[in-house]
């Protein structure tokens, strides 16, 4: 038995509560940014970061949820932003959840198969969003479990960074192979 399970043993033996998303989390709407001044506020639609202001829509910890268009792309923020009206923003309940947790969470929830559009652009309402069960763990148990998902998405960027640097080094061999075997210009004919 793992740490967690143990956890989940001893904290809850008669399993772990959950709740419907609009127990402990508000879904804000956005709002369109083209009155704002230019800054380093960034501005957050489902497809990310948009352009950056002046001006910040909300500065606490949350997870945006996409409303249309990328309806798999769910940010986790801890600094302000302003989001448009593409993505939802939430106000987290941190007495019952944290918001790492609720993050990781909503990603296992993969929340793209709630689709509510039949045309060619996803789409997700707050209806559907806020009908969501999340797990409510004890918040021992919710901080053990963000350390452990955060630890491996370390790796993950760490890794990442190490392949995406030997695929640049295989690409400038590649070219300097191609170049010198291709060049007929210095050989006999």
């Amino acid at each position: 038995m793992n740490k967690i399970e143990e956890m989940i043993e001893r904290l809850c033996p008669d399993g772990v509560e959950y709740k419907a998303l609009k127990e402990v989390a508000r879904i804000k709407s956005g709002k369109d940014y083209k009155h704002l001044g230019d800054g380093d506020v960034p501005v957050y639609g489902s497809g990310g970061v948009m352009t950056y202001v002046d001006t910040a829509a909300y500065d606490k910890p949350t997870v945006l949820l996409p409303r249309k268009g990328s309806i798999s792309n769910v940010f986790y923020l801890d600094e302000p932003f302003w989001n448009v009206d593409t993505v939802f923003y939430t106000e987290i309940d941190e007495a019952q959840i944290l918001p790492r947790f609720f993050y990781h969470v909503i990603l296992n929830e993969h929340i793209e198969k709630l689709n509510t559009s039949n045309a060619a652009r996803p789409a997700l309402t707050r209806t559907v969003l806020d009908g969501v069960l999340i797990p409510v763990p004890p918040m021992e148990i919710q901080e053990e479990i963000v350390r452990v998902l955060d630890s491996f998405a370390e790796l993950e960027a760490e890794l990442e960074a190490e392949l995406e640097a030997e695929l640049e080094a295989r690409k400038a061999q590649y070219a300097y192979y191609r170049d010198k075997l291709l060049d007929f210009s210095t050989r006999g004919g």
